[in-house]
């Protein structure tokens, strides 16, 4: 159970700033969300950090009220009171997030470099970056675990439904990892994939189409929980593809993950009709015929980006095939570093 928080900034003269990085689901998304993993052993996930970063600058006023700015939403709020905050519907993450931390007197101004809905996490990143800023403008002492815990059941309060436990984690740590789930909970392993290696061979690009996660998730969810056998099926499926993933990273088999990549986006796609749609199928469709080895929709589908992981000599062909298709190839590497936290005078 989440602590509870200090309902003070404790230096009205410093300004705090942090960033976090989005992410890329290489393999095993959904299964992630409680209670899915623990009917299906050896569940895992694979993310890697992408350098899309979300940040947040948080300024002192003169008074106690709160200030909310969504700088790439163009959105903001008027001065609000401190128990005006959990019934905000302008900014409601950031609402939600300053009275779980009891913030007054401050100006909570974000950004984000990662399109709307684009099924990178940039909802995760955003959060990471705002409660690890808190975190320090409060002065309160949380360990990574509390704050995740914090900004996980923030985020569910926001979207109405469970959230996945894997998007947090490359947020606050960077890197490669495998998001190990079991009835111990959920850790973090990181993966021995040189980030440089990994960039030179993963291409991103945005559809144009936001997707909203929560409806996919939590359809598939639904269908798992009432025994449907073809989602059974395909979690298993999945968690093996998810493994056999992880294996050729580790061999830096790079053309092996991609027939992995294959096999669990193949399999994805049986989990509900709203996974993929024609724009999506035509835009992964277009990377393959430019060499790459294989792609997937990022996060639940619908929507948002899409990546592949193709040979070095292949990657500037397939950017210019998407870019001729119509979509955003976005300028994204693998980011070694998770969530940065500043103070400035």
């Amino acid at each position: 159970m989440a602590r509870a928080l200090r309902c003070e900034h404790y230096n009205s003269a410093v300004t705090v700033t942090a960033s976090a990085p989005t992410r890329v689901d290489l393999a095993g998304g959904t299964i992630d969300i409680w209670p899915l993993y623990l009917f299906h052993p050896g569940a895992q996930t694979l993310n890697a950090a992408i350098s899309l970063r979300a940040r947040v600058r948080l300024d002192a006023r003169a008074d106690d009220r709160v200030v909310l700015v969504s700088d790439d939403l163009s959105r903001s709020t008027a001065p609000l009171a401190f128990d005006d905050l959990p019934h905000d519907t302008t900014l409601p993450l950031l609402a939600k997030l300053a009275h779980a931390y009891g913030a007054r007197g401050v100006t909570i101004a974000t950004s984000s470099q990662a399109p709307a809905g684009a099924g990178i996490a940039g909802s995760s990143a955003l959060n990471i970056a705002v409660a690890a800023a808190l975190t320090r403008w409060t002065g309160r002492a949380l360990d990574d675990e509390a704050l995740l815990e914090v900004a996980r059941n923030v985020e569910a309060q926001v979207i109405g439904v469970p959230t996945g436990l894997q998007d947090y984690r490359p947020a606050l740590y960077g890197g490669v990892a495998a998001i190990e789930l079991g009835v111990h909970g959920a850790w973090r392993v990181p993966l021995a994939v040189d980030p440089a290696e990994l960039s030179d061979r993963l291409v991103v690009c945005y559809t144009g189409a936001p997707r909203q996660s929560g409806i996919n998730n939590w359809e598939i969810t639904k269908r798992h929980i009432d025994g449907d056998g073809k989602v059974i099926r395909a979690f298993d499926d999945i968690v093996a593809a998810t493994r056999a993933m992880r294996a050729a990273l580790g061999a830096g088999d790079w053309a092996g993950a991609g027939q992995c990549l294959a096999s669990e986006w193949h399999t994805r796609k049986q989990l509900a009709p709203g996974v993929t749609t024609p724009e999506i199928d035509a835009l992964l469709a277009v990377g393959i015929a430019a060499g790459a080895w294989a792609g997937k929709v990022c996060g639940a589908g619908g929507g948002g980006c899409v990546f592949v992981l193709a040979p070095p000599a292949a990657t500037g062909a397939v950017r210019q095939a998407w870019t001729s298709a119509g979509a955003t190839v976005l300028d994204a590497v693998v980011d070694p570093t998770g969530v940065v936290v500043t103070e400035e005078p």
